[in-house]
């Protein structure tokens, strides 16, 4: 079928609107008419050539929107059902069937790959050049196919287009600290980097019942939306030289009893296991430099025993946990929306550029 598409043809590249061909689904696949798709840094990471991915490609990997068609093995979805994606799960190795889909072991060839899970490719342009794939959506498009086992029904109730950035950026800072650092209610934590991912560990921290969170970034407005979204205090990195030291002010000097780190940057980290509190959990979901810590603080992890843990989605069961952000959304505990804004496929740079700049903390694609 014909269908627009927003393609990259190569690193560093224009967005560029075309008319492209998209094969019909296979047996244990779906096709979705795509609402919207949510504008994130992994991306931009690629279209830099930060991610080794092969060009030309369709992006896009927050998508949402309706089935309209379903293969003769698909039986848990139905055309007319309202869907969100997640990253790419074969639903049949030891991480996945044991709740931690996330951790997939072919997760990368079905969504880092530039092709399905099977190898294929499912797009080409007018001139029959075959266009490589993203997260097996590829949802800068207005229409997709996805596997029956990254696609989730979720509640019909709410706008279709604003439920994209719930697959990815959302559920990695809710899911970072709700399933991995799990903090007790009146606990604290600090929150480096208030970006998408990172205002959505703030969400989570509020959801269950930190008394203090604190957030830090470099950008007022995203500060100001920190507080707006549950921050208690806030800290301008850009303002404040001794981060772990303003952290322990505001703590009274015991310190705070968990991190998230959504900046890989290493004086941040470091920062974080300076000023947490024994049998304190730092979640890093970021990409590092090589060193991320100071080796004088390697023996203070170990006598303090504070931890350090590398989070992939949240390490979220994407089927069970997908659904309750949407409940959590309806019952006002998650109000993600608060930093989106709408843009028209044809805005897909300004878009970009509006996110690069931190204009706009979650912009999507409304198609």
């Amino acid at each position: 079928m014909k269908i627009k598409a927003a393609v990259v043809y190569e690193k560093g590249g224009p967005f560029v609107i075309k008319e492209v061909d998209l094969a019909d689904p296979k047996e244990d696949e779906v096709l979705v008419k795509i609402a919207g798709c949510g504008v994130c840094h992994t991306d931009e990471g690629v279209r830099k050539g930060d991610i080794p991915l092969p060009f030309p490609i369709i992006l896009g990997h927050e998508g949402s929107g309706i089935v309209e068609k379903v293969g003769t093995r698909v039986n848990r979805l139905a055309p007319g059902d309202h869907v969100i994606f997640s990253a790419y799960r074969c639903g049949e190795c030891e991480f996945c069937l044991s709740g931690h889909p996330a951790e997939c072991i072919h997760m990368v060839e079905g969504s880092f790959s530039g092709a399905y899970a099977d190898g294929t490719r499912r797009h080409r342009d007018e001139n029959g050049v075959e266009l490589h794939s993203f997260f097996s959506q590829s949802a800068f498009a207005t229409h997709v196919i996805a596997n029956q086992n990254n696609t989730y029904k979720i509640d019909d109730d709410v706008d279709i287009a604003l439920m994209g950035p719930l697959s990815c950026g959302v559920n990695t800072g809710v899911g970072t600290v709700l399933n991995i650092i799990d903090p007790p209610a009146g606990s604290g934590i600090a929150v480096f980097g208030c970006g998408g991912v990172g205002l959505s560990g703030v969400m989570g921290a509020k959801i269950a019942a930190c008394t203090t969170i604190i957030g830090v970034d470099v950008v007022p407005s995203r500060l100001e939306m920190a507080k707006e979204l549950g921050c208690t205090h806030t800290i301008n990195g850009k303002e404040v030289e001794d981060v772990a030291g303003e952290i322990l002010r505001i703590t009274g000097g015991a310190g705070i009893d968990n991190c998230f780190d959504t900046t890989g940057i290493p004086a941040l980290i470091n920062a974080a296991i300076i000023a947490m509190k024994q049998l304190g959990k730092c979640a890093i979901c970021a990409a590092m430099e090589e060193n991320i810590m100071d080796m004088r603080l390697t023996s203070r992890v170990r006598s303090e025993a504070k931890y350090l843990i590398g989070v992939t989605e949240g390490d979220s069961n994407y089927p069970f946990f997908l659904p309750k952000l949407v409940d959590f959304y309806k019952a006002g505990m998650l109000p993600f929306d608060k930093m989106t804004k709408y843009y028209g496929l044809e805005e897909i740079d300004r878009a970009f550029q509006d996110s690069l700049s931190g204009k706009v903390i979650k912009p999507i694609i409304r198609f």
